[in-house]
């Protein structure tokens, strides 16, 4: 068989070692092949050192290039050494986002901002942003691809836009005679959408309120969760990355404008915070489930059955 490979498509740097760090880190010490296509430069994130403040997109406009260089050694701690941008650094800008007021549809999730710069991925022509990610599972050819749910976790339009790009750009890959240019046919064999456990979360949260802890995740009830949680039964898959658990933190300290990982939110889970966001969950959106499975039913290998 072909080397394994997993490709992971995600929108932002940071985006990629919060959510599936601690799969990325297992993966390569376990000799597969792992991609991470980052869809744009994080020009818009929010800068939590201060003396960086001056990156802002309202300001120098610099930060794109400065989260270029953590999203590298964020890939250092992690191990892996084929990191891109879709269609190239610079080609296309984070959009942006705002929170959705109160009588929203949304109201408490990410929405567009209301004024988007020209090359915002958000803006960009579906085909185009698709064709550029072709050419890249038709040379690494994954049998595995991670990527966002329709609703990007929160809403963010930057993570909408990943999915979407990601889930045509699979489906024309496979189509033989679609752009050869662009390579050989690839038909990836499994598709898993990144994701949260409910009933994790949930025990988190009570535990914390127990302790008197209001101000953490506040806002946040055990009994209306927000949209990023999954609950359980929708679970495919969960990789154990406990061993990879430092890793997956070194790699979040990279990205320093943006993380601070010893903030409450990578805290969470107490004394089991390792196994909390050591332990990777996943939906699986193409493909079939195979084992061997946990005793929750879900797969331990995002390449079982492959």
């Amino acid at each position: 068989m072909t080397k394994k490979h997993l490709l992971l498509v995600h929108a932002h740097p940071d985006d990629e070692s919060i959510g599936q760090g601690a799969t990325m880190a297992k993966y390569v010490a376990e000799g597969i092949g792992v991609t991470l296509v980052t869809c744009t430069g994080g020009e818009m994130g929010e800068i939590l050192v201060p003396e960086m403040a001056h990156m802002a997109a309202d300001q120098d406009d610099t930060l794109g290039e400065q989260r270029k260089i953590e999203l590298a050694n964020a890939m250092a701690a992690l191990g892996v050494t084929d990191f891109r941008y879709l269609g190239g650094f610079g080609k296309y800008r984070d959009s942006g986002m705002q929170w959705a007021p109160e009588g929203h549809p949304h109201a408490g999730a990410a929405i567009p901002a209301d004024t988007i710069h020209e090359n915002s991925f958000w803006a960009a022509d579906l085909t185009e942003a698709a064709n550029d990610l072709v050419a890249v599972i038709r040379e690494v050819r994954p049998q595995v691809l991670v990527t966002y749910d329709e609703f990007g976790g929160y809403g963010h339009p930057d993570h909408i836009q990943a999915h979407r790009v990601a889930t045509y750009a699979a489906s024309l890959a496979a189509v033989p005679s679609y752009r050869p240019d662009l390579g050989e046919a690839h038909d990836i064999a499994k598709i898993y959408w990144g994701a949260m456990s409910a009933s994790r979360m949930r025990e988190g949260l009570r535990k914390l309120r127990e302790a008197g802890d209001t101000e953490s995740f506040e806002g946040m009830d055990p009994d209306n969760l927000p949209p990023f949680v999954t609950e359980d039964e929708n679970l495919g898959a969960v990789v154990d990355g406990n061993d990879y658990f430092d890793k997956k933190m070194d790699a979040l300290r990279a990205h320093a404008t943006q993380i601070t990982a010893d903030s409450p939110f990578f805290a969470f889970g107490g004394e089991s915070e390792s196994a909390f966001w050591g332990q990777e969950f996943y939906r699986i959106a193409k493909g079939e489930k195979a084992g061997p499975f946990d005793e929750n039913g879900l797969e331990t290998d995002l390449f079982n059955g492959i």
